[in-house]
């Protein structure tokens, strides 16, 4: 039985503890978060759980196992280092570290005591994504081509970090996880409009081979949107997380090129429309299926899905992203291991 204590109990450290208590093997101990009516809440629904205002208190506690981290940015990288040399495992809310050089740091000190350090990409767990990952490895729809996110909506407006690294990571990390490549350039653009952060960002993100990413996140939108168009030289797929049936559509359209007799300097384009299915989803809770696997991973020994490489490799991007802001959309070029240069 995996026993865990839960930092931070804001807006998401709440369904950390809904999940972890609900699933086999693993038990929520204890709870930390500065606020006191938020931990009556807690201890009101779980009456088992302790409370604590003391992070300390509670990564020094001999009866838990693992520390998930729900807190603001700028406090994960302590908080996690703290867990870890405490022999602990740890699972962080996204994005992992404020920077990489410290995302680094965590990974060594977990790789060195032999524990899972594990970031909460939640949407690389659900059903949606992992279906279009299934079709993604079987070449079904041949050789991507573009992968184009949209994540708009009215707020929640952050004050720690931008609309970057509060919304548009989400789409980078289900990127890094469905494309499996290694990006060479970031452009990003965007604009500030209430308080001092950016609350509507543009990024595109440039790969070998001719393939291309962008995503679209934004605050200040009057609706809600999560729209995922990705495009392969067979098939194309359409994701769309809010609609209740028919998360993803799979397109079998495209088009295919060929010399114009006409002119040896000219190709000639032909569309193909072809049909559309829809295939089922899991419709498991994302965070649920995440929670199992942290304690799947702490069980046998095994790497995680979203483990501490995965959330360097997407801060790295954020980083890159957040530099060519500053400079009115510059291309910022990656080193060789993916850090802006």
């Amino acid at each position: 039985m995996l026993r865990l204590g839960v930092i931070g109990c804001g807006y998401w450290g709440p369904n950390l503890v809904r999940n972890f208590s609900s699933i086999p093997n693993a038990t929520v101990v204890a709870v930390c978060d500065i606020d006191p009516h938020r931990l009556h809440s807690i201890q009101k629904e779980y009456a088992s759980v302790t409370t604590t205002a003391d992070a300390a208190s509670l990564i020094a506690r001999t009866d838990i196992d693992a520390v998930a981290i729900a807190t603001p940015v700028s406090t994960h990288f302590n908080l996690a280092l703290a867990a870890l040399r405490a022999g602990k495992h740890v699972l962080v809310e996204k994005p992992l570290t404020a920077s990489s050089d410290e995302a680094r740091r965590l990974i060594d000190e977990a790789a060195k005591r032999k524990l899972v350090l594990m970031v909460d990409h939640t949407f690389v767990y659900s059903g949606t994504v992992r279906s279009v990952r299934e079709f993604i490895s079987n070449d079904y729809l041949g050789d991507i081509t573009y992968y184009d996110a949209v994540r708009v909506n009215l707020g929640l407006f952050r004050h720690d970090v931008n609309v970057l690294w509060d919304l548009a990571v989400h789409d980078l990390s289900i990127m890094d996880y469905l494309l499996a490549q290694q990006p060479c350039t970031v452009s990003a653009t965007g604009a500030c409009h209430a308080g001092e952060t950016e609350n509507i960002a543009y990024v595109t993100v440039f790969f070998e081979n001719n393939l291309i990413a962008h995503v679209h996140a934004n605050w200040l939108a009057p609706v809600k949107i999560r729209h995922t168009l990705l495009g392969g030289t067979l098939r194309m797929i359409v994701c769309n997380d809010l609609e209740p049936v028919e998360k993803v559509k799979v397109y079998d359209s495209g088009i295919e090129l060929s010399e114009d007799p006409d002119s040896t300097r000219r190709m000639r384009i032909a569309y193909r429309i072809g049909s559309m299915w829809a295939p089922p989803v899991d419709d498991t809770e994302a965070l649920r299926t995440e929670a199992l696997h942290f304690v799947d991973c702490i069980s046998n020994g095994t790497r995680p899905i979203t483990d501490g490489h995965a959330g360097l490799r997407v801060i790295r991007i954020l980083e890159a992203a957040t530099k060519s802001i500053e400079q009115q959309g510059r291309p910022v070029e990656l080193d060789r291991n993916g850090g802006p240069s």
